[in-house]
């Protein structure tokens, strides 16, 4: 078990200092695999929703935190020890009123881990459905397996045209009836629409904190 040993470890928006039992609902957020805790979309996610009146706070991966100390990039750490680090992150802020998630590989390792830490909701910025490049049509390459029998109120946020899952294609996929899905206009991975769509990048993300924090609330 990754031990977080105090909440310094952890980067927080809206009212850290009130009791777990006091505060409103927490939803932490992880980030994916190339980026940092504190990118502007990242940062954009976490202040939309304290500005809504939630706690949100960040954390990041052993891998990430070394490459900040260190200024080396390093891939991704195994997948064991990103699931460990998301439980000890739950263990420091208690599940009862928490919602986890993050962005792509971030919330794809809080989806591994919601229904055994009996957290209140999930929720997924652009869910990998995929990896880059592994053809979707073959059932093998797909991600979903744990979202097929998922107990636990999710909310997957897509953009329309990602390519780690499209809306040509998700649809399709046999989810839980626990996950509900939210197509983001043209958007990217990241949610970045095309300038010929006619919406902006900063439209859909203020559509997604919107639907966020309507989920939050409905929890």
């Amino acid at each position: 078990m990754v031990k977080l040993a105090t909440m310094d470890n952890l980067l927080f928006d809206g009212p850290e200092d009130a009791p777990l039992g006091d505060a409103p609902l927490t939803i932490a957020l992880a980030h994916g695999a190339g980026a940092a805790m504190d990118t502007p979309f990242m940062a954009f996610f976490a202040e939309g929703l304290a500005e809504r009146g939630f706690r949100a706070v960040r954390f990041e991966f052993p891998y990430m935190a070394e490459r900040r100390r260190t200024g080396v990039k390093r891939p991704p750490d195994r997948a064991p020890l990103l699931l460990e680090t998301w439980k000890a992150v739950i263990e420091e802020l208690g599940p009862e009123r928490l919602i986890i998630g993050g962005k792509s590989l971030g919330g794809r390792m809080a989806s591994m881990v919601a229904d055994e830490a009996g957290v209140r909701g999930l929720v997924c910025l652009g869910y990998p459905f995929h990896a880059p490049g592994r053809p979707p049509e073959r059932p093998e390459n797909a991600r979903i397996d744990h979202l097929k029998a998922l107990k636990t109120p999710a909310l997957i946020l897509q953009g329309a045209r990602d390519t780690l899952g499209s809306h040509a294609e998700v649809p399709s996929y046999p989810l839980s009836a626990a996950i509900r899905l939210h197509w983001l206009g043209d958007g990217d991975h990241g949610f970045k629409p095309r300038t010929a769509s006619g919406r902006t990048e900063r439209q859909n993300w203020d559509e997604a904190v919107g639907e966020i924090a309507a989920f939050i609330s409905s929890l």
